[in-house]
């Protein structure tokens, strides 16, 4: 529990002033408490989009985004990356620290064996168009889960939290299959319990009944490594929707149902499969040979060109994940035979000039872990509308571990922003012959 150590003093031009407590956490900025603020003085402060704001106070994800780091519960993403799996992962952001072999074992049992859907969402999946997006029907399917486990609904209950935490790990891979399945008009293929999670989840995605189908350990390793770095990220905007969501008493599927929402937008989680499109559309124009007038269209703030897949809001260094799946999209192309393939030597290209050009490196617009997830993905032979879901599958236990930390604070309420209205005054209405 933190502990107010010193105070911050507001002074008024009125003369007046008023003392709030500051906060020192483990590491980052300290953070001033403007609770009482409006009761001391009738004001509110503004901060649109929250950037100066600290919602609450959280022990599961830190990011220092000058120094490029991200640590979940203490640990550097690059040491989870390389030396556990996705699983292991998911038990630390839920229980706090990584699992001893025992509770491993158990762990990875317990969600493995979870891994089936009740057969009546095949029926729920008919009623979406063929060519729906699937983050839309990913949306549906999540908050539907509510209607078929009724004993797991009450999100002020721990062990219902536990079994809907469990649930939601689990078959959230089965879901994103589904709808993959359903979309492109193939049979479902149901999970198997010897695979390990991210096999399991290929298989789903990629085997039909009529072929045998074995799991590539280098895509399995991958998609693992692509699930354990989006786990989790702090107090983004899906990860805040979920915690508002929740704390107005919803059911857990329906909170991580808003997450999923939120998630789609092309500002969040649809950011690699912006990035994809853009390299598809540069392949359009004449690919490699445009990539130049393309950058200088970059740079002309007035043509309206983004350059999708670089820089990051948070950090203002190197994305630390990147670089791991860097690593990781070189290991996939290898395997598939694919460094030849023209959008990937396109990528290639823009990611060299971006870290030798220097209108990018002065800005620090170095290629993040959406622009290698996307193209790891795409090699993989995930459809580009389906990489948020995919990310959605791999953030589900993170919202859920933030969701549940939001519940066990005694200090947590229900949310409830502020604002500055600048709409009319007070008025009376006329009749409508005079209006």
């Amino acid at each position: 529990m933190r502990i107010a150590e010193n105070k911050a003093t507001l002074s008024f031009s009125n003369g007046t002033s008023v003392d709030l407590p500051v906060y020192h956490g483990h590491m980052g900025p300290d953070v001033i408490d403007i609770r009482k603020l409006y009761g001391q003085t009738g004001m509110f402060t503004y901060d649109p989009g929250f950037l100066s704001t600290a919602s609450c106070q959280s022990a599961i994800t830190y990011i220092d985004g000058d120094k490029g780091e991200l640590l979940y519960r203490g640990y550097p993403i690059e040491q989870l990356a390389t030396q556990c799996d996705y699983l292991d992962t998911c038990y630390l952001l839920l229980k706090g620290d990584l699992p001893n072999l025992k509770e491993r074992q158990d762990f990875h049992k317990i969600i493995i064996s979870h891994t089936m859907v009740h057969e009546q969402m095949q029926f729920f999946l008919r009623g979406f168009r063929r060519d729906a997006h699937p983050m839309a029907v990913l949306t549906g399917l999540v908050g539907a889960l509510s209607a078929f486990y009724h004993d797991s609904t009450d999100i002020s209950n721990p062990e219902h939290r536990e079994i809907a935490a469990v649930r939601l790990i689990a078959q959230m891979p089965t879901l994103v299959a589904m709808a993959y399945k359903y979309g492109v008009g193939e049979p479902y293929v149901y999970p198997r319990s010897e695979l390990s999670y991210a096999g399991n989840f290929l298989r789903m995605m990629f085997a039909i009944p009529s072929e045998d189908y074995r799991v590539n350990p280098v895509l399995e390793r991958a998609l693992d490594r692509i699930f354990i770095l989006h786990a989790d990220h702090e107090q983004n905007a899906s990860t805040s929707t979920v915690r508002l969501c929740g704390s107005s008493g919803t059911n857990p599927f329906a909170a991580i149902a808003a997450g999923v929402a939120c998630l789609w937008g092309p500002a969040h989680g649809g950011a690699n499969e912006a990035c994809l499109n853009m390299l598809e559309d540069i392949q359009r124009q004449g690919g490699i040979a445009k990539v130049g007038q393309f950058i200088d269209q970059v740079k002309d703030k007035s043509s309206g060109i983004k350059l999708m897949g670089f820089g990051h809001r948070v950090y203002k260094n190197y994305d630390p994940r990147a670089k791991l799946m860097q690593d990781t999209c070189n290991e996939v192309l290898s395997e598939l035979g694919l460094e030849n393939d023209p959008l990937f030597k396109l990528a290639k290209q823009l990611e060299q000039i971006a870290l030798e050009d220097d209108y990018f490196v002065q800005r620090k617009l170095y290629p993040n872990v959406d622009f290698y997830s996307g193209i790891v993905q795409r090699a993989i032979g995930v459809p580009v509308n389906l990489f948020t879901g995919i990310f959605a599958l791999a953030r589900t236990v993170g919202w859920v571990a933030q969701l549940n930390e939001m519940i066990g604070d005694p200090e947590y309420k229900i949310g409830r922003p502020r604002q500055l209205f600048t709409g009319s005054v007070a008025r009376n209405v006329k009749p409508i012959e005079q209006r």
